[in-house]
This record gives structure tokens, C-alpha cells and sequence, in this order.
């Protein structure tokens, strides 16, 4: 995109308009061919070839994402509980947390400077699919995330995923297909985005919705994008399960079984989706509207801030350590490992130490969508979960729905993606899941909409003059 701006800028106007008009043209009749015929590509040879790469790339990629959770989870390990011991610790001290992060922010801060990419996209933007990273960038992506997700950011392994599976099946795929048309490249982009994200999300089918909304795929494209990435990412979930089986950790599903059963939702609990809508949506709008605050000042000052920024995160879970008694890890990290413990445990938990436990993720949340590197998902499921939980300390709400209702409208108050949040919110609880599906839908429409009130456009137009503040950050490499 870069090397045809300066032609744009060089030529003269009849110049660029000569250009344009055959380049809209064929795109004119590309689309008038697709709805004429919309199922006319399934039929070409060169679709079936494609199937068939997007197949092979979705084994490998969704391996190498399954290879990537696994070596996220053990560094966590290896910073907090190996290394305190290897260096005489006979306990984890209270205060380790503090130079664990620290140091996880100087090197997402040197990372985000001196390596092309800016580390991927800020996740105080939100969740960003479009367009895949070119390979130069893919370095920089990788390690800003291993930085932020091990070292204890309050971050999700998402979009680091969608964007090293859209980049690397590019890669592969141009070097296979050096002459590929841009369309053939765009479909093997998403398929290898699909293939990374699906499995980690517990089903294809959630990756694949949580694609499509935040690409705003859609028109006659839709079924020729769909298939592809279908292919990759059931695949994926099958190597998923293969590699967690044969290796032993595991298939990795956020599935959460052994909750209690549900009934049927009441008019009482109707009402209560009404409430857990509107709380979340100012959370949530909170939380958003902070990090992008603090953003413009982080990316001036990145090896300063970013660091303090880990310190902060540290300090906030001591501080709920040692008002509840409760682990660190329910403040730090992405909240993926531990939302099963949050639910299955509930009983452990105290309206207070709930209630400190959402202040201090909340909190832990905003400073790092500022400045670490990630995905919003994760930290927004336990966030809703934390807060449903504390909610169903009142009369005629069970805490199963109460987390789910949670669960749903904080996803879709950070994602702005309400089909992706109700389904994460509901497959995530099995069985449980369908029972609660129309108090989700409740919770999530009331939240998007009341987000939608609180989120003016002015705000996110506010927030893109700080991405290019960080954009001449390779240059000092």
C-alpha cells in the first residue's frame, strides 16, 4: 500500500483518474458476476486448489498456535513459580510480581520500538482483522506478544493469533503462488486467521463469527470467504485436540463442565439482564475510554511508561492478594485458565473479595489494553464472569446465569461484536449455555445499544491521530 502512495501523489489528477477507471470496471463486473451466479467460484479448479491449501495451512498453523499456548503457559510457570525457587525463594513472595512485569514492559516497549510493525495493532482500539501483517512484521508481533501474555499483562492471546495466522498463511502462500491474484491472497489470509483463533475460542464456529463481524465480511463474498476458513479452522480444532491428547495437556476447549443445571429463565431474571446490560456498558465504556486516554501518552514515552505500566499491574494484584488471600493470578494474566476457577469455585469467594477483584482486573485491564500487546476477549469474559458472580449475591439471580448475562454484555461491550459475544458467552457454559441463551441475548443487545450511546463517533475518531505516533518507531532500527 506504502510504495503506491508516492505514484498517487506524483501523477496528475486526469493521470489517476484514467488509472482508477479500469481498475473499477472488472471490479463492477466481478461483483454483478457474483450475483448473478453467487456458487459460480465453487465450481473453478482453482477454488478446489485453494480448499486444498487452506486445509494444509490450517494443520500447520493451528499446531503452531497450539504450540504457541503451550509456551505462553509454561514461561508464566517458569516466572512465577520456578524462577522464585531456582533463585532460594522458598516461597513466592508477594512482591514478585513487581519485576516480572517490569520487565515484561521493557521489552514490550523495546520490541514495539525498535522492531517493524509497532507490535501489532493497539488493543485499546479494539479488536482489528483487517488486512494481514506482512512477514517483516511478524517478528515484532510474536515477541510483544510473548512479552505481554507471560510476563502477567491483563491481555488475551487473540489477536496476536489472528494476526500470526493471517501473516504466515500470506507468507506461505506467496511463496507458493508468487503471481496469486489479491482476492486468492485475501482468502488465504482469513482462512489462516481462522485456523489460529478457532480452537482457542472452543469452536470453529466462534471463530468464525468473530471473524466476520470484526472484517465486516459480507455480500455476495461471504459464502466464497466462509468456506475456506470453515475447512481451516475445523481442521485446526482437530489438531487442536490431537496435539493436547498426544502430548498430554489437554485439548485445550473453554468448555466448563460440572456447573450446576439450569432452569428456565423467569421474569425476574429477565430484569436482571436488563441491569447486568447497562452496568456492563459503562464498565466497559469506562475501561475503553481510559485506555485510549492513556494511550497517546504511553506511545510518546514507551520504555518509560510501559514498564510502570507492568509495575501498576503488579501492584493492583498484590493489593487484592492481600485483602482477600486469593491468588495473584486471578489479577494477572489474560483470565482464559482461570475463569474456570472463578466458576467452579464460587463459593470461595466473598461479595468483597469479588468485588475487589473486579475493581483490580478492571483496573489491571485498562492499563494494559493501553500499553501491552493482545486481545480484549479474555480479560472481558472474566471481568463479566467476576461481576455476574458478585451481582448473584441477590435475590432469584443463580450464578450461572448471572455470569453468563456478564460474560456476554462485557464481551460485546469491548468487542462491539454482539453475534461473537452471545455465542462465547453461551458455548462456553455446554450444556448450560442453551438454557441461558435468551438471557444472554438480552444482556448483550441492551449493552451494545447503550455502548453505542456512550460511544459517540467523535470518540474513536479522537483516538486514531495515536497510532501514527508510534508509526516512525522502526526507523531508529
Amino acid at each position: 500500500m506504502s510504495a503506491d502512495e508516492p505514484a498517487a501523489e506524483s501523477a496528475d489528477e486526469p493521470t489517476a483518474q484514467s488509472a482508477a477507471g479500469p481498475t473499477a470496471e472488472p471490479a463492477a463486473d466481478q461483483q454483478a458476476a457474483l450475483l448473478a451466479d453467487p456458487f459460480g467460484p465453487l465450481r473453478s479448479r482453482d477454488y478446489l486448489m485453494l480448499l486444498v491449501l487452506t486445509a494444509v495451512f490450517g494443520v500447520v498453523l493451528s499446531a503452531g498456535a497450539y504450540g504457541f499456548l503451550q509456551a505462553v503457559e509454561h514461561l508464566q510457570k517458569v516466572l512465577y513459580s520456578s524462577l522464585p525457587h531456582a533463585l532460594g525463594l522458598h516461597h513466592v513472595p508477594v512482591w514478585w510480581p513487581l519485576p516480572v512485569l517490569a520487565l515484561g514492559g521493557l521489552l514490550v516497549a523495546l520490541t514495539v520500538r525498535y522492531l517493524p510493525g509497532n507490535g501489532g495493532h493497539q488493543p485499546a482500539e479494539g479488536l482489528k482483522t483487517k488486512g494481514a501483517a506482512p512477514a517483516a512484521e511478524l517478528p515484532g508481533i510474536l515477541l510483544a506478544a510473548v512479552a505481554s501474555l507471560a510476563f502477567g499483562a491483563v491481555i488475551g492471546p487473540e489477536a496476536p493469533l489472528i494476526a500470526l495466522g493471517g501473516g504466515l498463511a500470506l507468507y506461505g502462500f506467496r511463496l507458493l503462488r508468487p503471481g496469486a491474484p489479491a482476492p486468492a491472497q485475501a482468502l488465504v489470509a482469513a482462512a489462516g486467521s481462522f485456523a489460529a483463533i478457532s480452537a482457542l475460542l472452543g469452536s470453529p464456529l466462534v471463530g468464525a463469527f468473530l471473524l466476520m463481524e470484526a472484517s465486516g465480511i459480507g455480500g455476495p463474498m461471504l459464502g466464497i470467504v466462509l468456506v475456506p476458513g470453515l475447512l481451516a479452522a475445523g481442521i485446526g480444532s482437530l489438531v487442536f485436540t490431537g496435539l493436547g491428547t498426544w502430548a498430554g495437556f489437554g485439548a485445550g476447549t473453554l468448555v466448563i463442565p460440572s456447573l450446576p443445571h439450569v432452569g428456565r429463565p423467569d421474569v425476574a431474571q429477565f430484569g436482571y439482564a436488563l441491569v447486568i446490560g447497562i452496568a456492563a456498558a459503562f464498565l466497559g465504556t469506562g475501561i475503553r475510554r481510559v485506555a485510549l486516554r492513556m494511550q497517546p501518552g504511553v506511545n510518546r514515552r514507551r520504555t518509560v511508561w510501559t514498564p510502570v505500566a507492568g509495575l501498576v499491574v503488579a501492584g493492583l494484584a498484590i493489593a487484592y492478594t492481600e485483602g482477600t488471600g486469593k491468588d495473584s493470578s486471578d489479577v494477572l494474566f489474560s483470565g482464559q485458565s482461570a475463569l474456570p476457577h472463578l466458576l467452579l469455585g464460587t463459593s470461595t469467594y466473598s461479595l468483597g473479595a469479588l468485588v475487589l477483584l473486579l475493581a483490580c482486573k478492571s483496573l489491571g485491564y485498562c492499563v494494559s489494553l493501553a500499553a501491552f500487546r493482545g486481545g480484549p476477549i479474555f480479560p472481558a469474559l472474566f471481568l463479566g464472569a467476576a461481576g455476574g458472580i458478585a451481582l448473584s449475591h441477590l435475590p432469584g439471580l443463580p450464578f450461572v446465569p448471572a455470569a453468563a448475562m456478564g460474560m456476554g454484555a462485557m464481551a460485546v461491550a469491548l468487542l462491539r461484536l454482539p453475534m461473537t459475544s452471545v455465542l462465547l458467552a453461551t458455548l462456553l457454559l455446554g450444556l448450560d449455555g442453551v438454557s441461558v441463551m435468551p438471557l444472554v441475548i438480552v444482556a448483550v443487545v441492551v449493552c451494545h445499544v447503550v455502548s453505542a450511546r456512550l460511544n459517540p463517533p467523535r470518540t474513536e475518531g479522537a483516538t486514531t491521530p495515536a497510532a501514527p505516533a508510534t508509526s516512525p518507531s522502526p526507523s531508529p532500527a
